[in-house]
């Protein structure tokens, strides 16, 4: 029960970090800085897998594969972005 509450605390941290972070960047750097947030999310793509497959119950799997798949679904939608906005540069 400890763990799930270190887990849950460690979560409600990141969203409020994330969120003050992304409020305090003006608009025209938000593209931009979908590179560095892609990194971000990769790390938080490892601590998700690590945590589905720590076995440490059920309650902690199941959030471990939500985290997983928003974090996944965050890398891939980073990197087209990204590639969008990296193609409006390219000579045609």
């Amino acid at each position: 029960m400890e763990t799930l509450l270190l887990l849950l605390t460690l979560f409600v941290i990141a969203i409020f970090l994330g969120v003050e972070l992304i409020t305090k960047v003006p608009p025209t750097l938000h593209t931009p800085l979908m590179s560095g947030s892609n990194a971000i999310s990769g790390i938080t793509l490892v601590g998700a897998l690590l945590s589905a497959g720590s076995g440490s119950g059920i309650l902690v799997n199941v959030l471990g594969f939500i985290a997983v798949t928003l974090a996944t679904i965050n890398v891939v939608g980073g990197y087209m972005v990204t590639n969008r906005m990296l193609g409006m540069f390219k000579r045609k």
